[in-house]
């Protein structure tokens, strides 16, 4: 290789004095819009297996196993998207690749509505899954692709409240209507982002890397408004990511390169520690873990639901204004205090306590690691993926990414139970363990991103090597 990543990197306060603030614009709204209808899609197929559970046993008949693999084959689903999405991402583009996601959403939705027997609804679930897995990749990166460094941040978490709203949405309606016609409303975001897609601008980072500099312009003209000029943006773009190809490869195996080190250590630490921290886990089982401790199961988790809308509306704000480096310290502890003091709760009362204390205690701690995942801990660390990796690898090293963050939650998911049972305390001071290890890790290794563009936070990721 000759030169150095230094002599040929943008010099990152060249890059400063040349960007410039942008306004919000109609198209800049719009994309963001039809990006958010993947994430509510996702939020909303991931709750569907809760209120559904009683009609879709008493109607086909199935037994608890039977429910239990509808209800869990959608994370394997997941980790098969999340495999592919990268690649997809990289060959046929950002609003291709959401198409492609809507795709499997609307199959899944379809086979479960019309489904006669347990196999099409497994089949459904199981393309869903496939379709949320290449959404979470793909959603944050075209987010943060297409938006300016001023507001990208807000963007890109309200997008991501999009998701707890289609959560806490199917929890509401969920028992007041069919399982089947539920499913026909869960396929209504898929359909509307489907049309959705032909009106909204491609990533011009993406443009980019395939060598369409027109089409890059064009791009970020609908993007910024027809006024603003757009120069110094395309032409820091186009550099940077000419300047990226010529030094590096963009083989699977070039992530493990010395130069990617940091990135993908922030990336892969933030997406399994984040998810061994047990919100799968805690939102899944909420109902179990409300009875255990004696309080009400329905009042818990309908409190749990609501609670979680306004402190999603709150990271909007936070994002941007906090930064995500702080933001991420807070809200961690927030759930690392939760899990300790369920933890504290269940310990409690295997010593025979007071239970007015035990059920006060884990009621208010999993009400606690709720608003504090959500209000920070749950998206940020997507942002950041997409923030910080280089286009050249963004694909690979998204997917593996993906894929891990599929791979832990599912890890949670299955053992939460068994270890619930065999110590409850126990497993929740594990889960705060997680939790303060994300603190840490934060504090160590994640730089802040907000302000800056996102050639400059690749640039100084690459340069600390």
């Amino acid at each position: 290789m000759t030169g150095s990543m230094e002599d040929g990197l943008l010099d990152e306060s060249s890059l400063r004095k040349a960007s410039r603030q942008f306004h919000v614009t109609t198209n800049l709204v719009l994309s963001t819009s039809v990006a958010a209808c993947g994430y509510f899609a996702y939020g909303f197929a991931a709750g569907y297996s809760s209120p559904a559970q009683s009609g879709i046993m008493d109607d086909l008949g199935l037994s608890i196993a039977e429910y239990s693999v509808f209800a869990s084959i959608m994370i394997f689903g997941g980790m098969i998207g999340a495999l592919i999405s990268g690649k997809v991402a990289d060959i046929f583009g950002r609003r291709a690749t959401m198409w492609l996601s809507d795709l499997f959403f609307i199959m899944g939705w379809c086979s479960i509505t019309f489904g006669k027997r347990a196999w099409w609804l497994d089949a459904g679930r199981l393309l869903m899954g496939v379709g949320a897995g290449i959404y979470i990749y793909v959603g944050p990166i075209y987010i943060s692709e297409v938006m300016p460094k001023n507001i990208r941040g807000s963007f890109g978490a309200a997008a991501s409240c999009t998701l707890t709203l289609g959560f806490s949405l199917v929890y509401y309606i969920g028992n007041n209507m069919s399982w089947r016609t539920l499913a026909l409303v869960g396929a209504t975001p898929s359909f509307i982002q489907v049309l959705g897609v032909f009106f909204i601008p491609e990533s011009p980072r993406w443009l980019s890397k395939i060598g369409l500099e027109k089409e890059v312009e064009a791009s970020l003209q609908r993007l910024r408004g027809e006024n603003a000029d757009i120069s110094t943006e395309a032409a820091e773009i186009k550099d940077f990511t000419e300047t990226v190809q010529r030094h590096s490869g963009s083989t699977f195996m070039d992530l493990f390169s010395r130069k990617y080190a940091r990135p993908l250590i922030i990336g892969i630490g933030l997406m399994a520690l984040v998810q061994l921290g047990g919100n799968n886990a805690i939102t899944s089982f909420a109902s179990s873990i409300f009875r255990a401790a004696g309080c009400s199961a329905e009042s818990g988790s309908q409190v749990m639901a609501v609670l979680q809308l306004p402190f999603a509306v709150t990271s909007i704000i936070l994002t941007e204004k906090a930064g995500r480096r702080l933001l991420m310290l807070v809200t961690s502890a927030g759930t690392c205090l939760g899990c300790l003091l369920v933890a504290l709760g269940f310990l409690f009362k295997g010593y025979h306590l007071s239970t007015e204390l035990t059920s006060s205690m884990v009621y208010t701690g999993i009400l606690l690691f709720s608003v504090s995942f959500t209000m920070g801990m749950g998206g940020t660390p997507w942002i950041i993926m997409s923030e910080i990796l280089p286009i050249n690898i963004k694909g690979s090293a998204g997917s593996l990414m993906a894929l891990i963050n599929c791979f832990t939650s599912w890890i949670v998911s299955y053992a939460f139970n068994f270890l619930f049972e065999w110590n409850a305390a126990g497993t929740f001071f594990l889960f705060a363990f997680f939790c303060g290890s994300v603190v840490v890790f934060v504090a160590m290794l994640v730089p802040e991103t907000k302000g800056r563009t996102l050639e400059e936070i690749q640039a100084s990721m690459t340069l600390l090597q």
